[in-house]
């Protein structure tokens, strides 16, 4: 173990600072505690339409304005988003539980059926936007970065869509109304 890994993991009485192993189940248990913001994630049309709910959408830049979202390489949005080459990020708020459990997969809704109980609009990209998002983001892809099991996809925002409400949080398993 190099010196700077050794000062890290204990302290000055030689005793472990961290109690978990650095694994996926502790990363995940870890993860859980952080709150994040629920969005859905758009992409295809048609029949070829999907999606997923994600905590992982935030702003790389705002000028220019960029977006990054994370997907699961083995999902099914990734392909689409890959293919199409655009995908929408749908902030969304305490309305729009059941919805996001649908894009999230709860109920084993997939592709274009996890769209069904909203109203939805066609973005400048092609990107499917749910009308009363509180807010919407129409974005095409700048670049797509695999590392390890997820993709790191920058895109260019094209356009903006504010809604009403205050946006829906994830933490430990379960939403949380933002009041």
């Amino acid at each position: 173990m190099n010196a700077h890994v050794e000062n890290i993991l204990f302290n000055a009485e030689n005793t472990a600072l961290l109690n978990q192993p650095a694994d996926a189940d502790s990363l995940k248990a870890a993860l859980r505690t952080l709150g994040g913001g629920v969005s859905i994630i758009t992409a295809g049309e048609g029949e070829t339409r999907t999606g997923a709910t994600v905590t992982s959408a935030t702003a790389l830049s705002v000028e220019p304005a960029r977006m990054l979202v994370s997907l699961n390489r083995s999902s099914s949005t990734w392909p689409v988003v890959e293919r199409y080459g655009h995908f929408g990020i749908n902030i969304v708020g305490a309305a729009h539980e059941e919805i996001a459990n649908q894009f999230a997969g709860r109920g084993g809704l997939r592709g274009p059926a996890r769209y069904r109980g909203a109203e939805w609009t066609t973005a400048v990209s092609g990107a499917p936007l749910l009308v009363d998002a509180v807010a919407a983001i129409d974005c095409v892809v700048e670049e797509a970065i695999e590392r390890h099991s997820h993709v790191i996809v920058i895109g260019t925002v094209l356009a903006i869509r504010l809604g009403t409400g205050r946006s829906l949080l994830y933490q430990d398993g379960r939403y949380h109304a933002v009041g």
